[in-house]
């Protein structure tokens, strides 16, 4: 049975670590200490690591972890910037993930940088920094309408999805959402569930794609109030899902 834990690193990182019991794989792995004090603690063996881009708080590991196990197969997207070892992936394309009995779907999602990808392992979608909870990522080297265009692909491959993100910043996401959409009673709900895991110490990720359909404002930007909130904050007009996009990711930019 799959199991998927975070491993907390730097100050908001979760580095995911999917694993069987007995074997595993890890999901950016920015920092190798934490996720060798994991493997050791719960005594699984590394198998495998998948890369969504090539920020060094998301690969800063590897070197390390591929140093201590020299067998390690690691996948990253093709055309990425991250130029440590690494089997070079496509869209579309299937893995196999070793040990695991288990496959992971590549799903390209550039907007936050242009070699940025998400892995779907059955509901599980590891995405990396292009959807967080009540938010998406900065666009750092990608356009509003990259960006725009893959959360609709990741919205496509399923509302069933679990979705990991790679931070936790989903308590101010939310304060943002609801500057945005201040009347959507369920995402105050939603803020007072989260409010509570983190004030326990808990992640409140995953989430769910369907849950992010319904309190996330990037995800809702084909909406007439929330195309009228951003127009009220830009001062332009804005009559269409990308330009509402565009508007809400310079508002949050500047919140």
């Amino acid at each position: 049975m799959l199991s998927i834990s975070p491993i907390r690193a730097f100050n908001d990182n979760y580095i995911w670590c999917l694993s069987n019991g007995t074997n595993a794989w890890v999901v950016d792995p920015g920092d190798a200490a934490p996720v060798l004090t994991f493997l050791d603690k719960n005594e699984l063996s590394l198998k495998g690591v998948l890369v969504t881009h090539h920020h060094a708080d998301h690969t800063g590991g590897i070197e390390a972890l591929v140093a201590a196990m020299p067998e390690l197969t690691v996948f990253a997207p093709r055309g990425t910037r991250y130029s440590g070892p690494a089997t070079l992936v496509n869209d579309g394309q299937i893995l196999e993930l070793s040990g695991l009995d288990q496959r992971a779907l590549v799903c390209f999602c550039p907007g936050h940088t242009l070699d940025h990808c998400a892995y779907q392992v059955g509901n599980h979608l590891f995405c990396g920094d292009t959807l967080f909870s009540g938010g998406c990522g900065r666009l750092f080297e990608g356009s509003p309408s990259q960006m725009h265009d893959s959360l609709a692909k990741l919205r496509d491959l399923g509302a069933s999805n679990l979705l990991y993100p790679t931070h936790e910043y989903t308590l101010a996401n939310l304060e943002f959402a609801l500057a945005v959409e201040p009347q959507n009673q369920q995402l105050h709900a939603y803020q007072q569930k989260c409010r509570k895991l983190r004030n326990d110490d808990i992640a409140t990720l995953p989430t769910t794609m369907a849950q992010e359909l319904a309190i996330n404002p990037f995800l809702r930007t084909h909406l007439p109030e929330l195309q009228q909130s951003a127009a009220a904050h830009s001062g332009a007009p804005c009559t269409d899902s990308l330009e509402c996009f565009t508007q809400l990711r310079a508002w949050k930019d500047n919140f």
